[in-house]
């Protein structure tokens, strides 16, 4: 089994939004992205994909995006972002995928010899002062993702890697410790996968950090390509 990763797809596949207006690294995205998952992912593999999936602001306008990640080869598991309005009730979201598709929230899934993980995060403090309003998202995220992790580890058997996703950076600008890498550190977490970055973003790709693999796999800075995850 092999492990790829990708996140902030963006689509809207039944009611069409120009991506290439941030860029051209977002033209003709989704070709490249799905020509690459066909070449790489056969049936058995993972792909992790950390949140910003759909436009879509209702669950039922996100099913044709959807439908269009389930159509491509392997497992696939998604987490929320912050762009994911549509993703309110988790029991609506789980109802609605198809087979072989998982939506992480407060748990944990376990696929052949790895668990996965995982909380949509917030943005970590830098020193500036926090409004009460993210304070209070940014503990309430801590919680989910403890949550999470405390799942994970009842379902992770004793040589079992662990991953987790989150759609946030879980450091700050400066790659500084935060509430979210000393969960990850205290539970033996062997890579994370986040997302939400873009553009002229200063943050390195892929860096490790007191033993744990950090993979940026927001889809417009890793060329529209899935990124393998080693464990």
């Amino acid at each position: 089994m092999r492990i790829f990763a990708i996140s902030d797809l963006h689509l809207s596949i039944n009611n069409p939004k120009p991506m290439d207006i941030f860029g051209h690294a977002w033209d003709n995205y989704l070709d490249v992205i799905t020509s690459d998952w066909k070449a790489k992912v056969g049936p058995e593999d993972v792909v992790l994909i950390a949140g910003d999936i759909s436009w879509a602001m209702y669950l039922e306008n996100a099913k044709a995006d959807i439908d269009f990640i389930a159509s491509l080869p392997g497992n696939k598991i998604i987490l929320r972002g912050n762009h994911d309005y549509w993703w309110k009730s988790i029991s609506a979201v789980r109802t609605m995928l198809p087979n072989r598709m998982f939506a992480l929230q407060n748990d944990a899934v376990k696929i052949g010899n790895v668990v996965f993980c995982g909380s949509r995060g917030w943005t970590v403090p830098d020193g500036k002062a926090q409004t009460d309003e993210d304070k209070k998202i940014f503990d309430r995220e801590v919680i989910r993702m403890g949550l999470s992790l405390a799942d994970a580890e009842k379902k992770r058997g004793e040589t079992d890697k662990l991953i987790a996703m989150i759609h946030y950076p879980p450091f700050n600008v400066r790659a500084e410790s935060s509430q979210f890498t000393q969960l990850f550190e205290r539970n033996n977490v062997n890579a994370v996968i986040y997302g939400h970055l873009h553009g002229a973003s200063r943050a390195e790709r892929f860096m490790k950090t007191n033993g744990i693999e950090y993979y940026l796999t927001s889809c417009d800075m890793v060329g529209n390509r899935l990124v393998e995850i080693s464990v």
